[in-house]
């Protein structure tokens, strides 16, 4: 129904913040309220959730925050309140790079998810996560990348530099050649 709002935060509080959008104050609620701050403009990625005593507008700052929250949404037993919380607590690439590896300990660490929630997101989500351009493979492949680099020695920040325009839809031993041929 929604895709996206942009306007103004007019207060922000623990429950949520106010977006007004040419005059008309919606009520939005982030993962973490306190990352936007009043009088500055935004645009916010939102999804409508319909429940029978309540209708909520949930906003995220980008597109993959919000395209996570839907798929956290599909795994049984997580609903809205759960799935917030994981994202408030940790980068997106960080979630879905322990639900692909299936780093369960990692997910337990999140408000409300406890074992059994932990195995239902790997179960349901592993390798089915499309994010963006890039899908959770192909991110774990650059995470692969990024690791043997560090491994020779290279710096954090080198290795940024490297990573940038390599296709990570080919496969890890591919990708650790072309980043070294940057180099020489």
């Amino acid at each position: 129904m929604y895709q996206y709002l942009k306007g103004l935060v007019t207060e922000v509080n623990p429950q949520g913040i106010t977006l007004d959008v040419q005059d008309v104050g919606y009520l939005l609620v982030p993962p973490n309220p306190f990352d936007f701050t009043v009088d500055e403009r935004y645009l916010v990625f939102v999804y409508f959730h319909v429940k029978e005593d309540a209708h909520t507008l949930y906003a995220f700052k980008t597109r993959d925050e919000k395209r996570l929250f839907e798929q956290l949404l599909s795994v049984k037993g997580i609903g809205p309140k759960s799935a917030l919380a994981v994202l408030a607590s940790a980068p997106v690439n960080d979630i879905l790079r322990a639900i692909e590896s299936g780093d369960a300990k990692y997910l337990n660490r999140f408000p409300g998810i406890g074992p059994k929630a932990s195995q239902q997101i790997i179960l349901d989500l592993k390798g089915k996560i499309q994010v963006g351009e890039i899908t959770l493979k192909s991110s774990q492949r650059l995470s692969e990348v990024s690791d043997a680099l560090k491994a020779l020695g290279y710096k954090v920040k080198e290795i940024e530099g490297l990573l940038n325009g390599l296709d990570p839809k080919k496969d890890t031993a591919t990708l650790i050649k072309e980043a070294l041929k940057k180099i020489a």
